[in-house]
């Protein structure tokens, strides 16, 4: 199943979740930083780090939804990409909620804001490994003409619906 939402011929959702996934990975490293070494200042950074990985996930979710009702239904892509959806949904709000905890403090953010970003980065683990699994596995948002001799994504020959092209065979 092909992707519907492209950007110069690769699918746009797998392209854009490395910036919602990276700044609310590394926001919660950072807080691991900070509460070894008492230094405020990483929370303050985490506080930005965190917006923009919540508008990074709303985002990312929007091409998301685009492709999911491309999936045909009863399919186990569909209920896996259901899955990760509501997982991915879980985490953006337990961030959200933790962003909140934290406005108004420029020292040390509540444990509740901690826990749930930390809750939030586990539970993201899961949602990515869902999308792991729908892209590499299944196939889900890949060019129907991929192969490992397939032409340029820029080409018009991208997707041939009549042509193979061979593979060569492991020895």
């Amino acid at each position: 199943m092909e992707s519907k939402a492209k950007a110069l011929g690769h699918p746009v959702h797998p392209m854009i979740i490395v910036f919602p996934l990276g700044l609310l990975g590394t926001a919660v490293v950072f807080d691991i930083i900070a509460l070894i070494q008492h230094s405020y200042s990483w929370y303050r950074i985490n506080f930005w780090m965190i917006a923009g990985g919540i508008v990074g996930g709303l985002i990312a979710a929007a091409f998301g939804l685009v492709d999911w009702f491309e999936i045909p239904a009863g399919t186990r892509a569909k209920r896996l990409g259901f899955y990760h959806a509501v997982l991915n949904t879980v985490v953006v709000l337990l961030f959200v909620a933790s962003w909140f905890l934290r406005q108004g403090n420029d020292e040390v953010p509540t444990s509740a804001a901690l826990v749930l970003s930390f809750a939030g980065a586990l539970i993201s683990g899961v949602g990515a490994w869902l999308g792991g699994e729908l892209v590499y596995r299944l196939g889900v948002g890949v060019d129907n003409g991929a192969s490992l001799n397939a032409p340029n994504s820029l080409t018009e020959e991208s997707t041939p619906k009549s042509r193979d092209y061979p593979t060569r065979k492991a020895s």
